[in-house]
């Protein structure tokens, strides 16, 4: 059985928890030690262990390696449901129309964001913004985010912006510029309910619709075309 592995963005937050739990049961212990109110500390104790066990639940870190040959394939860099999917005026950073693919992270996913494709991370920006719903789309353009630019060996260019939502307070991104994205590696992770987009060419295939779910580094989502001619999605 392999042993559960806890995400490095975690392990303070769980220290904290359990010190949390220990402040708060020895003085409800100590003040409810006669019978008829030791239920007092029992309800206690099962919520504050609650609390421990999603705080552990959701910094879970699953080993996932996919081994795959063809370079032009787009993993998802997250675990979620596909909100969107659709091509979109992209004014941050390339200023034209692209496919934008969304996945919804409610806080019951994994959270950590994995690079959907290899290459060079060209930019890395974080832009402070409002915390909506992650499932509006005006999340993408209002909330706080960053935005990762990734340039292929084939000199495609795919832009993956991370999106905080009504709870996440915190977005961590690894992903900094001269970088090298491999596969199988963590891009960075948002704490609690979030989103992830991606910015890709309007021509490439696409393999997920909305509403599936998908996992981070397993599902493929979509595919890069050889020739940039080709417009697999006009009726998208």
């Amino acid at each position: 059985m392999k042993k559960p592995r806890i995400h490095k963005e975690g392990r303070g937050l769980i220290v904290g928890t359990v010190l949390l739990l220990f402040l708060i049961n020895i003085p409800v212990y100590l003040l409810t030690t006669e019978v008829h109110m030791q239920w007092i500390f029992g309800i206690t104790l099962a919520l504050t262990a609650m609390l421990l066990v999603f705080v552990t639940y959701f910094f879970r870190n699953p080993v996932r390696v996919l081994e795959i040959d063809d370079p032009n394939f787009i993993i998802a860099p997250a675990d979620g449901r596909v909100v969107v999917v659709e091509p979109t005026d992209e004014n941050e950073f390339f200023h034209e129309r692209k496919l934008q693919v969304s996945i919804f992270m409610s806080p019951f996913n994994v959270h950590a964001n994995w690079y959907p494709i290899e290459g060079t991370v060209l930019v890395s920006e974080h832009q402070k913004g409002r915390h909506k719903g992650a499932w509006l789309p005006k999340s993408s353009t209002e909330n706080e985010r960053s935005l990762v630019v990734i340039e292929t060996p084939s000199k495609v260019q795919i832009a993956v912006r991370q999106v905080a939502g009504a709870m996440a307070r915190r977005i961590v991104t690894y992903a900094k510029p001269g970088h090298q994205a491999h596969r199988n590696t963590h891009l960075g992770f948002i704490k609690l309910g979030s989103r992830v987009d991606m910015y890709l060419p309007l021509n490439t295939e696409m393999f997920v619709t909305v509403g599936e779910a998908v996992r981070g580094n397993e599902t493929i989502i979509g595919r890069l075309q050889d020739d940039p001619t080709i417009n697999t999605n006009e009726e998208v």
